[in-house]
């Protein structure tokens, strides 16, 4: 009982730890909202700007958790599910780092639409893939908890645990590149960051593939 709650709260402290490092990632918008405030020359638009971003996200989360949710509740192919969801994650990881070039449609998205441009990069960077694996371990630990309840039940669940895994991500992502955002709005500027920009995207790729390892792993021999 007391290995399962500590499986249980390392999983919950992985959904943080990953929103922190999308937020971290530049890749993932938050210089677009200190763009926006600059442009506009008013403060107020960089916590509107970091808000629309983290509702994209947020959808995006969603989208890619919410098929998860109703496949496993087949309780008999899990380990399945969460290995398959493992290599899934790894090709990506792997692709990212054979194409290393930006998707072109995401230049085309108008600046102002920041919502729809978070939504089309956090799919396009697999960032919702990355917490398939973690997702689907909550979801196999509360499945020896509620075995007994119809599969619908389960189900539900499931489906609650992707809104909270989505809306604890995405809160993490925000307040991390919120800070940042505002540090470099408030006092160094965007000079600063052009001069001192950071690449993450062999970071990026290689931890997709190591967080579908690990889904693989604790599929086989986890929870």
């Amino acid at each position: 009982m007391i290995a399962e709650m500590t499986s249980v709260t390392a999983l919950w402290w992985a959904v943080l730890f990953s929103g922190f490092y999308h937020g971290v990632n530049p890749g993932m918008g938050w210089p677009l909202a200190v763009s926006a405030a600059l442009m506009e020359r008013d403060h107020k638009a960089l916590p509107r700007a970091l808000a629309m971003l983290a509702l994209g996200h947020f959808l995006a989360m969603i989208a890619i958790l919410l098929p998860f949710s109703l496949m496993i509740f087949l309780v008999s192919w899990e380990v399945e599910i969460r290995i398959g969801a493992g290599l899934l994650v790894i090709a990506m990881g792997i692709y990212l780092l054979i194409n290393r070039r930006h998707p072109k449609f995401l230049a085309r998205v108008h600046p102002a639409r920041l919502a729809l441009w978070s939504f089309l990069a956090a799919m396009a960077h697999g960032a919702g893939l990355m917490l398939v694996p973690i997702y689907l371990g909550i979801c196999a630990i509360g499945a020896d908890e509620v075995g007994h309840l119809a599969a619908q039940a389960l189900m539900g669940n499931n489906i609650i645990t992707a809104f909270s895994v989505a809306a604890m991500h995405t809160l993490s992502m925000t307040v991390a590149g919120g800070v940042i955002a505002v540090i470099i709005y408030a006092w160094l500027g965007l000079k600063f960051l052009s001069r001192t920009w950071f690449n993450l995207d062999v970071v990026w790729a290689l931890s997709l593939i190591l967080v579908g390892l690990f889904g693989i792993y604790s599929a086989y021999f986890g929870h």
